[in-house]
């Protein structure tokens, strides 16, 4: 009786795989696709990355105000202004591990809509705030909020585009953060810090409402089963005439290879740590390459070209940041994530160089009474290359190869533990930044981070598999040594 069920379901899954590999009309009607909903669902995900995003850029305009706020209970000194802008990243180490359980628990979507409420209640509190306990409770909250919506935007994301365009609406995610920072700068030029709250709290709430009118993503509904869900999903995010059925029937056979729930014995399956070392070198090799220390000194850099507005410079530096991350996402489906992150890192090497010339030159006695001013261009040059070249590659890509290749029955647990360590080493780089400079001196630092920048190249030539144009099954099926569907 055994062999004769197994016979069956053995014969069934032949079956299914044969109508998946006959139906390369599936493919080719991706190009009667209508992506207008899909455009949609995305546009309502990414709000969380907005906001995500007004949270980082928060305390550089608010810093300033409340180190001179004329109520002394609110009033921050150099420590305390330290903390409030640093420990937004404790929150989000946390809150990269709740993501992971939510996901997995609640789901994609759910997950998305309650990440709202503490970003919602953290500016709250820091609007209410009356001393400066309350400011760091509000901080923390939205520090948690956003660790979640660095983790479950991506995957959202990943699960409801398609081939053709994941490449573009996942780069999406870093261009609404870097908006978002350059929002709040430019907001932080007409507002005081309690209305720059309010004002940021605007976007959680919209993503709360809108996420209530899209759909779950089909990957999470097949793998528990929900089929029909999964068509409806389906059908909305690829129109009417969309090969559902066969969509369907490919991410099924993909799941049925992988077997049921996570144990931590499948780490030991090529299929599962190697996607998950890529995705953990991936983020640490980005707060590697240096980020953190360029744009705290850029302020110091504007001072010394003579800039008069310093809040106008943080404007032009997000906009930089804009532009560039547009570019990565409008060229990403069409170069390839491995070209980018190549060129990306050529160009963060080349500036982190140029920076450790300009500060060993610097530290160089001068001649005359304008010490060093003919190489104030120097700085102003590798800092614009340098986010640039972060903006166009490793801003971006590292987010989203993270949600294209870490299969579906182990992403909430890989998810957390790429995200924590995204944010463990912004926490690390940033904590020890000083004593490197101390150290190895100013251009010793820049140059050591040169060097990490040639790392990076090392490591994607080596060892990250190009996902352009590819299925996330297709994806998978690679770190498994498998064909995939």
């Amino acid at each position: 009786m055994t062999d004769c069920v197994g016979k069956r379901l053995g014969g069934f899954q032949d079956s299914r795989r044969r109508y998946i590999k006959s139906r390369p009309l599936g493919f080719a009607r991706l190009d009667h696709m209508k992506n207008g909903k899909l455009y949609l669902a995305t546009f309502a995900a990414v709000l969380g990355p907005l906001s995500f995003g007004f949270v980082l850029g928060y305390s550089s305009p608010a810093i300033p105000e409340l180190m001179n706020d004329a109520n002394a209970r609110l009033r921050l000194n150099e420590d305390q202004a330290s903390w409030f802008g640093s420990i937004v990243t404790v929150g989000a180490a946390v809150g990269g591990l709740l993501g992971g359980w939510m996901v997995e628990k609640i789901g994609r979507k759910v997950s998305l809509m309650l990440c709202a409420l503490p970003f919602v209640f953290g500016f709250t509190i820091i609007i209410a705030a009356q001393n400066v306990f309350m400011l760091y409770v509000g901080r923390v909250l939205t520090g948690l909020a956003s660790g979640v919506t660095s983790l479950v935007v991506p995957l959202y994301i990943s699960e409801t585009a398609h081939e053709r365009v994941r490449g573009l609406l996942g780069s999406c995610v870093q261009l609404m953060v870097v908006l978002g920072i350059m929002g709040v700068y430019l907001a932080g030029m007409f507002m005081d810090w309690r209305w720059l709250a309010i004002c940021c709290s605007v976007p959680p709430t919209l993503l709360m409402v809108s996420m209530y009118f899209m759909p779950e993503t089909p990957r999470y509904l097949l793998f528990h089963g929900k089929r029909q869900e999964a068509e409806d999903a389906l059908r909305y995010l690829r129109g009417p005439d969309a090969p559902v059925e066969w969509e369907c029937a490919r991410i099924e056979d993909a799941c049925g290879e992988q077997g049921s729930s996570f144990r931590l014995s499948d780490l030991k399956d090529p299929g599962i740590y190697k996607p998950l070392m890529v995705g953990v070198m991936l983020m640490a090799f980005q707060q590697m390459t240096g980020i953190n220390a360029i744009m705290f000194y850029a302020q110091n850099i504007f001072e010394q070209a003579h800039f008069q507005n310093s809040d106008l410079a943080s404007v032009l530096v997000g906009l930089i940041q804009v532009v560039f991350t547009g570019i990565a996402a409008v060229i990403m489906d069409k170069a390839g994530r491995k070209v980018l992150l190549v060129i990306s890192g050529a160009a963060m090497i080349v500036s982190t160089a140029a920076f450790g010339v300009y500060f060993y030159l610097m530290s160089k006695p001068a001649v005359g009474a304008e010490p060093h001013q003919d190489l104030t261009w120097l700085a102003l040059a590798s800092m614009a290359v340098f986010i640039s070249g972060f903006a166009i590659g490793w801003g971006p890509i590292p987010w989203l190869i993270m949600s294209e290749v870490i299969p579906i029955r182990v992403r909430g647990f890989a998810s957390a533990a790429v995200v924590l360590t995204n944010w463990g080493m912004a926490f690390v780089v940033t904590k020890t930044f000083q004593n490197m400079m101390d150290g190895l001196t100013s251009a010793g630092t820049f140059w050591l981070f040169s060097v990490m920048c040639a790392l990076n190249i090392v490591f994607t030539i080596f060892f990250i598999p190009e996902t352009k144009g590819k299925t996330l099954e297709q994806i998978e099926a690679i770190f498994r040594g498998t064909s995939g569907p």
